[in-house]
């Protein structure tokens, strides 16, 4: 029960964030638009648009953890705990698609420069920017390091506020020098940036939709282990997937002496702490038998049953 109200507190403050960091996207991204075509710098104009991709994606996460915390029911067994997956997936998808306009862009403007760019309108904007932007991903920096979904959105302000520096950056030598083709430049940079980083983001969230065995889990240790504990004959017919970016299921058929199958407690309980302990595996399901399967491989294939 306390582990209950503590991960509904958690949930709360993590909502409350959320809402904090979207309404100064919000500000921030009016002032950048405005800011940007006074200016006629792109790479204002760009820190604007993911500035309002970070509001789409804070909306997304925050409707996707009001679901995730929703009970289970007996036509959800698993409850909406998927929703957040499903709400990285997007956040990350649309920060791709904008990424590619934007590379786009930047590209024709490399090819034909601007004549002009007002550097200290674009100093002072990106400044804001700057410092919004901060703010915002400091708000979400302890949440995002245990939750998939509001990592996207993290990664989205992240790269924006690394944005807002390096349009800074490029104000300052247009200002002085004059060079305009920098600030293109720092867009495509940025751009394929944020590209990287979401891709980890959306390949990760699509191994867990599809139920990929997490990466860090070795099933053949996991056999080795099982099959060290006293009584265990042999593992087989082995499941494991991630329901979310927290929560691992197991789930094997474990074969045990036919003297041992009405005493299997003490087996059962001692294979489910050396899961835990050492994979950190939190949903375990056996079945204990003796030798009743005839294939009795590792993972077996649907078809072959």
């Amino acid at each position: 029960m306390t582990n209950h109200i503590h991960h509904d507190l958690d949930h709360t403050q993590s909502r409350f964030r959320l809402l904090l960091t979207f309404l100064l996207n919000v500000l921030i991204t009016l002032f950048e638009i405005i800011g940007g075509f006074i200016s006629g710098s792109i790479s204002l104009i760009s820190d604007a648009v993911h500035n309002f991709s970070d509001a789409f994606s804070i909306i997304i996460s925050y409707i996707a953890i009001s679901f995730s915390n929703k009970p289970y029911t007996v036509k959800y067994t698993f409850g909406f705990k998927r929703a957040e997956i499903i709400a990285a997936i997007i956040n990350g998808s649309t920060l791709s698609i904008i990424n590619f306009f934007l590379i786009k862009e930047a590209i024709q403007r490399i090819l034909t420069p601007p004549e002009k760019v007002d550097g200290a309108v674009m100093f002072w904007v990106a400044l804001a920017g700057l410092i919004v932007n901060t703010a915002a991903t400091l708000l979400l920096k302890k949440d995002s390091k245990s939750n998939l979904n509001i990592k996207s959105t993290y990664l989205h302000l992240l790269g924006d506020a690394i944005t807002s520096a390096a349009v800074i950056i490029g104000s300052v030598f247009i200002m002085f020098f004059d060079i305009y083709w920098l600030d293109p430049v720092i867009t495509l940079i940025i751009s394929i940036y944020i590209f990287k980083e979401t891709y980890k983001i959306i390949k990760e969230s699509t191994e867990i939709l599809m139920m990929f065995a997490p990466a860090d889990i070795d099933l053949n240790k996991v056999k080795e282990l099982v099959e060290k504990v006293p009584g265990v004959l042999n593992i087989h017919h082995i499941h494991i997937w991630r329901l979310n970016d927290k929560n691992i299921h197991f789930e094997a058929h474990i074969d045990v002496d036919d003297m041992l199958l009405s005493k299997t407690t003490n087996i059962q309980r001692d294979i489910e702490d050396q899961l835990r302990n050492i994979f950190q595996i939190t949903h375990i399901t056996l079945q204990f038998e003796s030798n009743t399967c005839i294939n009795k491989e590792l993972v077996i294939n649907q078809q072959t049953l």
